[in-house]
């Protein structure tokens, strides 16, 4: 079925690793008396972190993930850390099988040798108390729920650590976390409608966990930590878009929870990062994230926001581990540009690229970004952000029909933001456009975007407004259903999954990735990993008016007898959050059902049977292969296939191939 595109396939992992620069290292930021940094090898998998006295100054190996990884068919690294006091035992967690179960390790790091602890079963986290002699970390139950917290003294036996915390309510994970002045550990249970804090001193004596305010059913809040206050984000009184508040550690309880300043609901505000002389408050409006800088001394004087260089861009948070500066540092990026580190100067409000990702062979001249604006069925405006080679197309959509892939996903609040992508490249070099939307049941224009207008009783605004995304793109003149391309991933999967039910005719090719296709049976069968909890976004079954809304969306439940695009499907054997028979069910039902679709004298329109393909990998989780090389394999495969459906294999006549790499990868 797909054997004719092995030569394709091929092309175009060599054109990525021709974008691609495999011998690299990210920006060293400082922690304690260290540069820490990581870096990777042309041919190696995996990356090595490392760190330096001095910026730029020789290096130590720390942990070389190729080493971890030898003889593994996976390995992820969850999380790392070096003790706080000295910076000489390195605390790391590592996953072996992508089911997201880690082991913490300790390496000794004057010697390269690992001490004798061991803790199995955990969540990936990990952190340390003031010194060395004591981590805490969060293990797993078996619905793979982080629902215990323990405390660990180094050279001691994993048996005899102190339970500090169960979260008895299954709806609920607990995670942890350290403030940015690092005094205060933070453990945070919660689910997807209401949150609990507590806290640990850790420059305290006795080190007791204790509360910051009691659960309260559909409120959520977040702490971080600045002299003698809490601050906290937090949904309190109504406030949907989030609020920031603070209040006395010494006594720390709702009652005592006092305004910064007033309630925005055309603001989203999303967390707060404290430093020695500033704060700086991440959010989102007008459809793109948004840093503020606020002065915790004085903060009627409002919050200024930082300007950034492009209309249309996305931003990430960095590390920031040193409290008493006046940097802040973060990631910047935009469909065109190429992802950024950035230093901002909070009291002369300057700005420093400290590096822009290199992507070789790529002429950021040839492309162009732009955004419209689709409407829904019901009047709602949805935003669309595009890019593609301007020199193929000078006047957009003037210039169309034109082959489109178009992206999505609509869940959980969760913003796909406009991001630079080099494998990307290869479809605008071959004169495809890329597309996101917006859709509502993301987060991209706030929270009532996400908890009004797309989960439980209104999640069908996710997909209609998918379906009149692709609509408006084919009747503004971009493309017709013949060269139209979606995809989505996990919960975006159901987005496919639905859309296809609803309008199987719109595209001519459907790549549903890791999809959560079968919505009634996992969610009524708690023994899932992840079921309980998910009630909070979909709807318990047990309350009849969502089993009815669910049963009338669910993917597999509503194949039909129809003719589908061509559908392509992926999982992961090891996925603990989609399992791999959902897929595969899924699969076999669109072939059962679909069959009659292609003869009208049963049924069907008359129309060709299109493929149903399904690849599983057999050494991955729920987020693909860990091996880099690997994982441009996958991602060749699957766009060859979605250019072959297209008929848009070839580049364009102005586009010549990158050079290839100096040494064949893997």
């Amino acid at each position: 079925m797909t054997a004719h595109l092995k030569g394709l396939q091929d092309q175009l992992y060599q054109e990525y690793l021709g974008h691609f620069k495999e011998t690299d290292a990210k920006v060293p930021y400082k922690h304690g008396d260290y540069f820490y940094f990581s870096r990777t090898e042309q041919g190696k998998s995996y990356p090595i972190y490392c760190r330096s006295t001095e910026f730029g100054g020789p290096e130590q190996v720390i942990l070389d993930v190729n080493q971890l990884a030898e003889g593994q068919k996976y390995c992820d690294v969850g999380d790392w850390s070096p003790d706080p006091k000295t910076h000489g035992i390195l605390a790391y967690s590592v996953d072996f099988s992508g089911y997201e179960t880690y082991e913490v390790l300790f390496k000794d790091l004057a010697t390269g040798e690992l001490l004798q602890d061991r803790i199995p079963n955990t969540s990936g986290s990990v952190e340390w108390g003031k010194d060395r002699g004591e981590v805490y970390y969060t293990t797993l139950d078996d619905a793979h729920r982080p629902y215990k917290l323990w405390r660990h003294r180094l050279g001691t036996p994993v048996a005899e650590d102190e339970l500090l915390f169960t979260e008895e309510d299954e709806k609920f994970w607990s995670g942890i976390g350290k403030t940015d002045s690092g005094r205060f550990l933070v453990l945070s249970s919660g689910g997807k409608e209401t949150s609990e804090s507590h806290f640990i001193d850790l420059e305290s004596g006795d080190r007791v966990l204790q509360p910051v305010a009691p659960r309260r059913h559909g409120v959520r809040y977040s702490v971080e930590h600045w002299g003698e206050d809490f601050f906290i984000v937090t949904n309190a009184d109504d406030c949907t878009e989030y609020k920031l508040v603070k209040t006395p550690v010494v006594a720390p309880g709702a009652e005592n929870w006092k305004d910064v300043f007033p309630y925005d609901p055309k603001t989203k505000v999303s967390y707060v990062s404290c430093f020695a002389n500033h704060l700086v408050l991440s959010g989102r409006a007008d459809g793109l994230k948004r840093f503020w800088v606020l002065n915790p001394r004085d903060l009627a004087q409002g919050k200024r926001e930082i300007e950034m260089p492009e209309p249309i861009y996305s931003l990430s948070g960095s590390n920031n581990y040193v409290f008493d500066t006046d940097k802040f540092r973060f990631g910047y990026s935009s469909l065109t540009t190429p992802t950024s580190v950035f230093d901002y100067d909070l009291n002369q409000g300057t700005m420093e690229c400290l590096k822009e990702e290199e992507v070789p062979n790529y002429e950021r001249g040839l492309y162009t970004s732009e955004r419209t604006m689709a409407t829904a069925r019901d009047g709602t405006r949805v935003m669309l952000s595009l890019v593609y080679r301007k020199d193929a197309y000078p006047q957009g959509k003037e210039n169309g029909p034109m082959p489109v892939f178009l992206y999505s996903y609509g869940s959980y609040g969760h913003s796909i933001d406009p991001t630079f992508s080099f494998t990307r490249l290869s479809y605008l070099d071959r004169g495809v456009v890329f597309c996101i939307a917006h859709i509502r049941g993301g987060g991209e224009m706030g929270q009532y975007w996400y908890e009004k207008e797309g989960k439980y009783l209104t999640k069908k605004n996710t997909f209609n407004d998918f379906a009149d995304s692709a609509e408006h793109l084919i009747q503004e003149g971009w493309t017709t259903s013949d060269k139209l391309a979606i995809c989505g991933r996990s919960a975006g999967g159901l987005l496919i999954g639905a859309t296809v039910n609803l309008r199987p005719d719109l595209f001519k090719i459907a790549v549903a990735d890791v999809p959560f296709v079968d919505v009634m049976n996992t969610m009524c069968d708690p023994s899932i990993p992840l079921t309980v909890t998910e009630w909070e976004e979909w709807g318990n079954p047990n309350e009849e008016k969502y089993y009815q809304y669910m049963s009338e969306y669910s993917p597999y439940d509503n194949v039909g007898a129809k003719s589908y695009p061509f559908m392509l499907i992926t999982g992961g054997l090891n996925d603990p959050r989609v399992a791999y028979w959902e897929p595969l069910k899924w699969a076999a039902r669109l072939r059962a059902r679909g069959t009659p679709a292609a003869a009208a004298a049963d049924g069907g329109d008359g129309r060709r049977k299109n493929p149903v393909l399904v690849k599983i990998d057999m050494d991955s989780g729920h987020f693909s292969a860990s091996d880099r090389y690997h994982y441009l394999r996958e991602t060749a495969f699957e766009m060859a296939v979605v250019l072959d459906q297209l008929g848009a294999a070839d580049l364009l006549p102005a586009a010549s191939p990158p050079a290839p790499p100096a040494a064949a990868a893997p």
